[in-house]
């Protein structure tokens, strides 16, 4: 097992990579249209890192079965794909907004592309992970621990993906997380990883960076 150690965020010139703390679900969701509204051709791509206070998200395929009970949480429903999952503090959100045209990727491939990132980071861990094909996502084992949703506007995105890091996992037995009943799901804590939010945020964003650069860099 690695053993702790400081990360710093790559400086490319592709992408600005922000790190925002513990943000309100409502007001980054706003922001992420706002930037996607008025963005252009030659707007550098962005990649927010942050957490959100305890939350559940319904995306657009969301059915209400699959919320068995709120127990207080806010239930939000948002414009990206995908059912519902949780997002709470100790869980790290990495928002992409990128001109997928100008990155030469369709969404399979970019959904594929931060799969891969996410499979990296633990790698990086001697932690074995996969993606599945018919669930999107980043399993280890049979259990959960990273998930993804998109919002595809005009060859631009936003939304992202979220990796369980040191969290109360309790909320997620509220739902059928993205909309499977009795999906497991676990963190990175739990797989012994030593390091936190603050090291994890910054390989995942480098991780990223690789990932969504190889067609341009090739």
């Amino acid at each position: 097992m690695q053993q702790n150690h400081s990360a710093s965020v790559l400086v490319s010139p592709h992408f600005v990579v922000k790190t925002l703390g513990l943000c309100d679900y409502q007001t980054t969701w706003q922001a992420m249209k706002d930037f996607t509204q008025h963005r252009n051709e030659q707007t550098c791509d962005e990649i927010w890192l942050l957490q959100h206070p305890p939350v559940f998200t319904q995306g657009i395929a969301g059915k209400p079965e699959h919320l068995l009970h709120d127990h207080g949480i806010a239930v939000i429903k948002t414009d990206r794909g995908g059912q519902i999952t949780y997002h709470g503090p100790g869980q790290i959100i990495a928002y992409l907004l990128l001109d997928i045209r100008r990155l030469k990727l369709g969404v399979r491939e970019l959904v594929r592309r931060m799969e891969n990132a996410v499979i990296g980071v633990l790698e990086d861990y001697h932690v074995k992970a996969a993606s599945r094909a018919e669930a999107p996502g980043v399993y280890v084992g049979k259990a959960k621990i990273a998930s993804l949703g998109l919002k595809i506007r005009k060859n631009f995105c936003y939304h992202g993906i979220a990796l369980n890091v040191n969290m109360d996992l309790t909320p997620f037995s509220y739902i059928n997380p993205c909309g499977y009943q009795g999906l497991q799901v676990t963190q990175t804590k739990d797989l012994g990883i030593p390091d936190g939010v603050e090291i994890l945020s910054a390989k995942l964003a480098n991780r990223l960076q690789e990932q969504l650069l190889k067609k341009i860099i090739n």
